[in-house]
């Protein structure tokens, strides 16, 4: 008798599809025929170096860990011909949504808590924060992502001047991903797809997290 043979994408179908409808929406052409062909065995990729946390089933009622900036260190991302990093400068867990709740939008809304995340690229010509709620339904989350100005984000984080500014707002399950990013023109031409990776690669993650 040989090795069992260990699980792969094909065992886990429904996961899988979710993985890739997701992300063919948030990253362009080519990063989503990227993410097809990772999680098709088939054909050989560099895997992005995304931290995973699945979660085993308990009976009874099950509690979500509580979410901390500590899940979150320097970002590595690589998928295909695409490369970023970003180190992570600053990060807080707040036990309330209220540090980033702007007119009491989040309170309205039911927002249990939340993280944020600051990073830094290109030498500091690139900078972005990340704010991550936690809600109690995933349609409390997905009216949330829809409006951008509920969020109240670190803005001495970013840029004071800049040529490229842009914020990205997603749900995931109970989860929101809000992500503002700013460039001088130094990093301005690579700002768009570093944003959208960023966004992306973070919101993917909540996928498997419990």
């Amino acid at each position: 008798m040989g090795n069992p043979r260990q699980p792969g994408p094909r065992d886990y179908p429904g996961v899988v599809a979710v993985l890739v409808v997701l992300l063919a929406v948030l990253l362009p052409g080519g990063l989503a025929l990227s993410v097809h062909r990772y999680l098709n065995p088939d054909t050989a990729v560099t895997p992005p170096p995304v931290t995973v946390a699945v979660a085993k089933p308990t009976p009874g009622k099950k509690k979500d860990a509580q979410l901390t900036d500590g899940e979150f260190g320097d970002w590595n991302f690589r998928m295909g011909s695409v490369a970023f990093k970003a180190k992570r400068v600053s990060g807080w867990t707040y036990d309330s949504c209220a540090p980033v709740d702007r007119q009491g939008v989040l309170a309205g809304k039911g927002c249990d808590q939340a993280v944020q995340l600051a990073y830094s690229a290109y030498s500091g010509h690139l900078k972005a924060v990340q704010v991550i709620m936690v809600f109690p339904s995933e349609q409390a989350a997905k009216d949330t992502a829809d409006s951008s100005r509920a969020v109240q984000w670190r803005r001495d984080k970013l840029l004071s001047e800049y040529a490229y500014g842009r914020t990205r707002s997603s749900a995931t399950g109970k989860f929101v991903v809000f992500t503002a990013v700013t460039a001088d023109k130094t990093a301005q031409a690579k700002a768009a797809q570093f944003h959208q990776s960023l966004h992306a690669d973070h919101v993917s993650y909540f996928l498997f997290r419990s």
